[in-house]
């Protein structure tokens, strides 16, 4: 009697107990954890593999020898589903480790949804072909900071993937109009694109951009001072946009700037040194953009107090956080002041 009890507690504890655990284990434990949860027993090391859903996820950031390691992580039956794979600032990681896996692991990367290759320059166009080639269903690519991919990196990209909605080319100085062109053309339903410091980029290929892929809901262009107010002036085309990053547009006026308050979703928008702004465009933004959250106005000389008081008037149920950092021009500057214009308010920076 008292075995049957034992197996009928041990029957229920799998049954029941397991999978609450698991389900609790999957959303707060890292992946890294979870490979040091293996070897405590071997029971435990058999309860978690059999759980698909905790292996979807492969995190190599910052680590050395990535290469070989994915290589070892993808041969194992617990990463046949893998839907994510973040290499981020991964060391020893080349394109010969995106062959081997190709001819080695390429059923596991069927499902492949996220693919972070930050900071990995020794990547290449090459490279790029045979990874994408192999990731049908990838939706989220990140390449940041990559200076040997070209726009025959994003040529086999476009190809090969066909449902990217978040594009990230940050640092990629060897990008053209000619990506921007093909991005436009294949990727209409694109949610966020980051194009942070590409520098080689012309109004020309940004337009492009703002009139084909209406559904971006982030769009960073941070650091790109050679767009003008042609350019600028077609963001209002992006009825969705929640998030944008506009720091350094030296070329950015007033006229712009109330072009983009037509962006009425607009949550998050920097102007950190956009320079030739003034109360006239702030004015226009506060009017349009009734649920923004964080605004940076930094650097800003043109700005004064009637800015604030216009956002206050329409924005000061949502702002949370405002940088007005060296806009000589605003005196409101106490702490006790700007609360009383935005109650709301979590972070300001007043530093002159």
């Amino acid at each position: 009697m008292r075995m049957e009890v034992k197996e009928a507690e041990e029957e229920t504890w799998s049954r029941e107990t397991v999978p609450k655990v698991m389900r609790i284990v999957s959303s707060k434990l890292s992946q890294r954890d979870l490979i040091s949860l293996l070897l405590v027993s071997p029971w435990l090391h058999k309860t978690l593999v059999s759980y698909p859903s905790l292996w979807l996820v492969i995190d190599l950031r910052e680590m050395n020898n990535a290469g070989n390691r994915l290589i070892s992580a993808l041969s194992m039956p617990r990463y046949r589903h893998v839907k994510q794979i973040n290499l981020e600032f991964a060391q020893d990681i080349e394109d010969k480790h995106l062959e081997l896996l190709k001819t080695k692991c390429s059923d596991s990367l069927q499902n492949l949804e996220s693919l972070n290759l930050n900071g990995c320059q020794k990547i290449s166009d090459k490279g790029i072909e045979i990874i994408t080639s192999a990731c049908p269903k990838l939706k989220v690519f990140s390449i940041y900071w990559n200076v040997r991919v070209t726009d025959i990196g994003m040529q086999h990209l476009v190809k090969n993937c066909k449902h990217i909605i978040d594009l990230n080319l940050s640092g990629c100085k060897n990008i053209s109009d000619k990506s921007l062109q093909l991005v436009s053309d294949n990727y209409r339903e694109l949610e966020s694109l980051n194009l942070t410091r590409c520098i080689k980029l012309t109004d020309g290929g940004l337009q492009k951009i703002l009139s084909k892929c209406s559904s971006l809901r982030s769009l960073n262009l941070y650091a790109l001072s050679s767009f003008t107010d042609e350019a600028y002036k077609k963001i209002s085309l992006l009825a969705h946009l929640k998030f944008l990053d506009l720091c350094g547009a030296q070329n950015l006026s007033d006229e712009g700037l109330a072009c983009i308050a037509k962006c009425k979703n607009l949550v998050s928008l920097n102007l950190t040194w956009c320079v030739r702004i003034t109360d006239t465009g702030v004015i226009a933004i506060a009017q349009g953009c009734t649920s923004l959250e964080f605004l940076s106005l930094f650097g800003i000389v043109g700005v004064t107090d009637k800015c604030l008081e216009a956002l206050s008037r329409f924005c000061s149920n949502t702002l949370r956080t405002l940088d007005v950092n060296g806009c000589v021009g605003i005196k409101r500057r106490s702490r006790d002041e700007l609360l009383q214009l935005f109650p709301h308010l979590k972070c300001f920076k007043v530093h002159s």
